[in-house]
């Protein structure tokens, strides 16, 4: 069974290829996999945005979200309690509160 693809993620693909070092690219990226259903593609593009782009705080409680998705709670809950560290770092009170909310809802 061939992935589900789209033009918009055909058109991000051909960016990233060009080497872009825009965190918003590579958002955009594990954004659109995710809405093409191919969660565990999303989650690893968002793995790598954890890594390449610490800072980048939407990133935590997107790749939480897939990773509850995917039934890996440990690992969501992994997801928010570093995006809260960032997302205080960064002084984000709302991604804080939204971070802070989704991690009560993946504890046991």
């Amino acid at each position: 069974m061939q992935a589900a693809t789209s033009k918009r993620l055909e058109m991000i693909e051909k960016v990233l290829g060009s080497g872009s070092k825009d965190p918003l690219h590579h958002y955009m990226h594990a954004m659109e996999l995710r809405s093409l259903e191919r969660k565990d593609d999303a989650l690893a593009a968002f793995t790598v945005m954890g890594e390449t782009f610490p800072a980048y705080v939407p990133t935590y409680l997107m790749a939480g979200q897939v990773a509850a998705e995917l039934g890996q709670r440990e690992l969501a809950r992994g997801w928010a309690t570093r995006g809260i560290t960032a997302a205080q770092e960064a002084g984000d009170d709302h991604a804080l509160s939204e971070l802070i909310s989704f991690q009560g809802t993946v504890t046991d």
